[in-house]
């Protein structure tokens, strides 16, 4: 299905609400864009001042993957970020640019349109417009450090033989086209393209091929759904992730450092924005969609295996299979026992999220060739 919707003036935006949303799905964006997507799968939110065109994202592509955005120009958006591996990468940390290590490993941006928060922990990131300025000049860790080096940035857009004309065409009516307004908001254009909706399991589902996925992946799906393992209980939706319906954060029972719940210092979670003790340890949900190539896993990387992680979450948590469960330990989690057979079944269904096509789209890869 093909869904395109013309941005409504303000002076009859009002008046126009109901229509528009019968007619563009229950979602309020601005911009003249189509996007072929399902039926089945809803087209993103888009903020008004940033509304989509072919032009932006080809641009924002672009930018992705050039390390000329970082103050040294040798770190680009893709470093950390990488399509073979569904956007995310194999450390269990980011290193940036100075060789300073970051505390969290960094989160696959598949589907990340859909998402209400867009970090590990942080509640306050919601627009990927703001949140790309974090890695270029953020200094706590220093990331792409680009803060102080913003003129040598520019300079490079401005002389490169292709960019000045990339700009003019994605933002005809801003005067200067290249600034880091312009910058992000491209970049968080293309982001929002990184939709991923073709893994055999969808083909299996919404498109009714019952020999998309082998028996002992949908043994997995029913162990994955049952009451039993639990495990929809936040991975929910066509997304596999409760972060698409509003801020949700749990604490997973991954560390209990003093019998009463904490957390590694300087990585607690969402305790760290709130200071409310109860938040400690409470991270974000990620999307399982092509959950197979984001090893490791958790928000530290901290587990290297699919077959761990269902150990860890089978025990009750890791701090339970190591002395003590935590007490802060959401309530949506319990223990479960698993045959081996069963845990290969979770494996094969969890692998059936692997959507190939998304990882190989040239749309999505680098353009610099």
């Amino acid at each position: 299905m093909k869904v395109k919707c013309a941005y409504l003036s303000s002076q009859v935006e009002h008046l126009a609400l109901g229509l528009m949303l019968l007619v563009c799905t229950p979602y309020l964006y601005a911009g003249d864009y189509i996007w072929s997507l399902p039926a089945w799968m809803p087209v993103p939110v888009v903020p008004v001042d940033n509304p989509m065109s072919e032009e932006k994202v080809m641009l924002g592509q672009r930018l992705f993957y050039d390390a000329n955005l970082s103050g040294p120009g040798y770190m680009s958006c893709s470093t950390c970020h990488m399509p073979e591996h569904s956007f995310s990468e194999q450390r269990p940390v980011s290193v940036g640019v100075t060789g300073q290590f970051h505390s969290r490993n960094a989160m696959a941006i598949v589907n990340v349109a859909y998402m209400k928060t867009l970090t590990w922990a942080n509640p306050n990131e919601v627009r990927l417009e703001d949140q790309a300025r974090v890695p270029m000049f953020g200094i706590h860790p220093i990331e792409m450090g680009s803060k102080g080096q913003e003129d040598k940035v520019i300079l490079f857009l401005q002389r490169d033989p292709i960019y000045p004309d990339l700009f003019h065409k994605a933002f005809p009516n801003q005067n200067p086209p290249i600034s880091f307004d312009t910058i992000t908001k491209a970049i968080a254009s293309f982001e929002r393209t990184l939709i991923s909706y073709q893994s055999p399991y969808d083909d299996y589902k919404y498109n009714h091929n019952d020999s998309a996925m082998s028996e002992e992946a949908k043994q997995g799906e029913a162990l994955f759904m049952s009451d039993r393992v639990g495990c929809s209980a936040c991975h929910s939706g066509v997304h596999f992730s409760d972060a698409t319906q509003a801020p949700v954060f749990h604490n997973t029972g991954l560390y209990n450092l003093d019998g009463q719940g904490a957390y590694p210092e300087g990585n607690q979670g969402l305790y760290e924005h709130t200071g409310n003790a109860l938040d400690r340890g409470r991270f974000r949900t990620p999307t399982l969609r092509n959950i197979a190539k984001t090893a490791p896993y958790m928000h530290d990387g901290s587990i290297a295996t699919l077959e761990k992680v269902i150990e860890h979450y089978a025990a009750g948590g890791r701090a339970a299979q190591q002395g003590e469960a935590s007490p802060l330990l959401d309530d949506k989690l319990h223990r479960f026992v698993l045959t081996d057979d069963e845990k290969q079944q979770l494996i094969a269904f969890l692998t059936s999220l692997t959507d190939t096509n998304f990882i190989d789209n040239p749309r999505f890869t680098t353009p610099f060739r």
